[in-house]
């Protein structure tokens, strides 16, 4: 009978969401820290962040196996430069929230079908080679950017506010859970689509969390919110069991 092979990112668990929700909160808070609280503004932000962004994607592109550690702190740089590219694109650039949503949109599904049209699967359960996953960190980059985006146009132009953003994309979030689990809609697609949705539902968490009361926002403390957070996904890694997805394909080495 054929073993499945690791692979090298982690399996989709319950826990995996919570971790990644959080991640996209903290990429909203940490980005808009140094952008606005440190004034660096949006493109030197982005030049700090996607700096250490490049780096770990080729540490964790390099690594022979899953290393969760290297693995969320390259979904937690993602989330950052994420931020600060979005904010550069519509706001420094003028494109606006509607014009950053559609190109950033764009670029996911084009990364989506290029990757498909090249290994014949975007499932992440395919991610066992330097290629699926350069494709793999391709897609979240453009997915998280794309979701600090339409966080934003659902709070700002939609007139949704923070609260009714977040409710909006956590309610989208839920549908997707639905279709998982009473019907048989295509897993990788419902994936595709949860990944991209939680983004926006950090962006708009964040947000809510640092924004000034007049606008509609609690009024933390960037920095210390900042810190929570890294202080909670730290302690989630380190509770919650982390272990490789399996990939059928025979039997490769266990994963720590």
């Amino acid at each position: 009978m054929m073993g499945h092979k690791a692979t090298k990112v982690p399996a989709i668990t319950l826990g995996f969401w919570i971790i990644k929700i959080l991640a996209t909160t903290l990429g909203e808070t940490g980005g808009d820290t140094l952008s606005m609280t440190y004034d660096l503004g949006y493109w030197l932000s982005t030049l700090v962040f996607f700096v250490p962004l490049v780096l770990l994607i080729l540490a964790q592109v390099r690594a022979v196996q899953f290393r969760p550690w290297l693995y969320w702190a390259t979904i937690v740089a993602s989330t950052t430069a994420g931020t600060t590219m979005a904010d550069f694109a519509t706001r420094s650039l003028g494109i606006g929230y509607p014009g950053g949503t559609l190109v950033l949109g764009a670029l996911v599904i084009g990364s989506l079908l290029v990757w498909k049209a090249v290994n014949g699967s975007v499932s992440v359960d395919t991610v066992v080679s330097a290629r699926t996953e350069a494709f793999y960190w391709l897609t979240i980059t453009f997915s998280q950017t794309l979701g600090t985006a339409l966080g934003d146009w659902a709070a700002d132009d939609g007139g949704l506010g923070y609260l009714g953003g977040a409710a909006l994309f956590g309610g989208l979030l839920l549908g997707l859970v639905a279709l998982w689990a009473f019907t048989r809609a295509n897993r990788v697609a419902l994936f595709w689509a949860a990944f991209v949705l939680t983004r926006p539902l950090g962006a708009t968490v964040g947000d809510f969390l640092d924004k000034p009361l007049a606008q509609g926002g609690l009024d933390f403390s960037r920095p210390i919110a900042t810190a929570v957070l890294v202080l909670g996904i730290v302690l989630l890694i380190a509770v919650l069991p982390q272990r490789a997805g399996r990939h059928p394909g025979g039997t490769a080495p266990a994963t720590s």
